[in-house]
């Protein structure tokens, strides 16, 4: 497709989305979480139909297991996207909440008010139910979103966005809500990069280089989600067995999400006992290594680590391994390989997780934990649209509060500014 006719398509597409989302901003709570619990039930419903349509995309993909993991429905995946929206739609409301007020001198009472931000246009590889995540998210807080899914996942979403409009339509809401793009055509990539004025921010949710893409040519305010280059560091005072278990979840719970961690970081005064303990845990379930000089004078069967393997999301099972010497060479080879996405020490003392804590410059940090409870599900945020790496104007995992923006309010009695 040409980019006059993409343009074309784009601007069907806004022009219908601006006008849903000036009837969702505006709609009853009350109504947004009926087509939520609708379009689950119509999830369910169409159980067998989405996966037939997601069996066609995985018989047509020629791609890394790890990336089909990320491609492929089963029942239980399909009972989660539609228990997801439930848990939107049981969420508190996030529009029309007093964010702050005050009162000046002269009377006047002004407040800060969450609204929603209007159109959405999210550009996602591979997982066909974020998809679902997004149009939850965006219906509950009254924003309209155009999807642009990944050619190996079509037939998914169309049938995904199907049980999602029959949601819309029987709360008496419009379809144009959620939008998916017709066909997997790069050039709407384009056309929603350059629909400046129609859509009011692009959120990417993929592999580096679409991320790097969409932050180069965007003229759409961008919210990132870069890639997860996440670092599990067990300190010298961990505990064993838990160190032993929360790695083993860290990364290999599943591979291909961007909150799997990608990097160990040792202490060195622990490695020469645990880490042969760690990497035969590790290698009993799959997991592949390299490692610097330093962990492979350890475990000499471990390859060798080049740099450019530090700076590598493997979303696979493979892992980076180093050795530190404590706290701040943790953070220092963070600060230099990472991707500010989600970070975690494994110890029991407390002053060295407070150092670790306030010296990462990363979306999320985490203590004694796993990395791969990086997810807005698992925050509490029912689903989530992506996780986002900048600083502005959200971090983390990314659900209703951030899909919000706010307008001030003033209310007075008659004030003049003479």
């Amino acid at each position: 497709m040409d980019e006059i006719s993409a343009t074309r398509v784009m601007d069907g597409l806004t022009d219908a989305a601006r006008a849903a989302a000036r009837r969702l901003a505006v709609s009853p709570p009350a109504q947004r979480d009926d087509a939520l619990r609708a379009a689950a039930a119509a999830i369910r419903a169409a159980s067998q139909a989405i996966l037939a349509a997601n069996r066609l995309d995985v018989a047509a993909a020629t791609v890394s297991d790890a990336f089909l993991d990320r491609l492929t429905l089963t029942p239980a995946r399909v009972e989660a996207m539609a228990k997801g929206l439930e848990d939107v739609a049981a969420l508190p409301e996030p529009l029309g909440k007093i964010l702050s007020e005050w009162t000046r001198p002269n009377g006047l009472l002004l407040r800060r008010v969450a609204v929603s931000i209007g159109v959405i246009g999210m550009i996602y590889e591979s997982r066909p139910n974020v998809g679902a995540d997004a149009a939850g998210l965006c219906i509950k807080s009254g924003n309209a979103v155009i999807l642009r899914g990944g050619s190996d996942s079509l037939h998914s979403a169309r049938a995904i966005h199907r049980a999602i409009v029959t949601g819309l339509e029987a709360a008496g809401l419009p379809a144009a809500c959620v939008q998916v793009v017709p066909d997997s055509d790069r050039a709407h990539v384009s056309a929603m990069l350059g629909a400046a004025g129609r859509i009011d921010l692009i959120i990417p949710r993929g592999g580096k280089s679409l991320v790097e893409r969409v932050q180069r040519e965007a003229r759409v305010p961008v919210l990132a989600h870069a890639e997860g280059l996440c670092h599990t560091y067990i300190h010298a005072g961990a505990d064993p067995e838990m160190a032993r278990r929360v790695l083993a979840d860290a990364k290999m719970r599943r591979t291909g999400i961007c909150g799997a961690t990608e990097t160990l970081l040792i202490d060195a005064a622990i490695a020469p006992s645990f880490l042969p303990v760690l990497v035969e845990d590790l290698k009993g379930l799959g997991c592949r290594f390299v490692a610097d000089e330093r962990a492979r004078d350890i475990v000499a069967s471990l390859d060798a680590a080049t740099q450019a393997d530090f700076a590598t999301e493997w979303l696979d099972s493979k892992l980076s391994i180093a050795v530190v010497d404590g706290v701040e060479a943790a953070l220092a080879h963070i600060a230099h390989y990472g991707s500010h996405h989600t970070e975690a020490i494994i110890t029991e003392d407390e002053t060295a997780a407070t150092a670790f804590l306030n010296g990462t410059d990363s979306a999320v940090v985490m203590w004694n934990a796993s990395t791969q409870f990086c997810d807005g599900g698992e925050f509490g945020f029912g689903a989530e649209i992506g996780i986002a790496t900048g600083k502005l104007h959200a971090r983390g995992p990314v659900g209703l509060e951030q899909l919000t923006t706010f307008r001030y309010e003033v209310r007075g009695t008659g004030q003049v500014r003479g």
